[in-house]
């Protein structure tokens, strides 16, 4: 059937000692496949409890929940916004879900604004679903990428 022998490797002889060493490194067992083919473990968001401030940016290529308060931008791939959470900033994430008080921009592939959200900024989102309740001022902008830093602009003023 196939070989994994190269052209330019020579077969040993019968009455040669077996080479087992430089086989080994070119055959893989399932096992050891499992971690690259299976999807990234679920771990439990970092949470930045209710009675913390921070003033300074946040970023992390995991999961956060915020239930404090923020001065300053958040990057992360899920960002929860808790109930007492109250940022000050612009929060970038794959996934955002705002309970809380969000003044600044919001950018998402997927944003969420809660019945219990407050949103004083702009929002650029690829989906967004804003529930009955929630309270928004400011604009909502559509984008195919909005995680670009290079594709969003800030909206121009209302001329009069």
């Amino acid at each position: 059937m196939f070989s994994k022998t190269r052209v330019t490797e020579t077969r040993p002889t019968p009455d040669a000692a077996p080479q087992a060493a430089p086989v080994a490194p070119e055959r893989s067992t399932p096992e050891a496949q499992a971690p690259a083919s299976a999807p990234r473990a679920r771990v439990a968001p970092s949470v930045l409890s209710a009675d913390l401030t921070v003033t300074g940016n946040i970023k992390t290529q995991g999961d956060i929940q915020i239930e404090g308060t923020v001065e300053g931008d958040i990057r992360a791939h899920q960002l929860t916004i808790g109930e007492t959470a109250t940022i000050k900033g612009e929060i970038v994430g794959d996934d955002v879900i705002v309970n809380g008080r969000v003044i600044g921009r919001v950018r998402g592939l997927k944003v969420r604004l809660t019945a219990t959200a407050r949103v004083e900024g702009d929002i650029i989102h690829k989906t967004i679903a804003i529930e009955s309740g929630a309270h928004f001022e400011g604009s909502v902008q559509r984008q195919e990428d909005p995680l670009n830093n290079g594709g969003t602009k800030k909206l121009a003023p209302p001329t009069e």
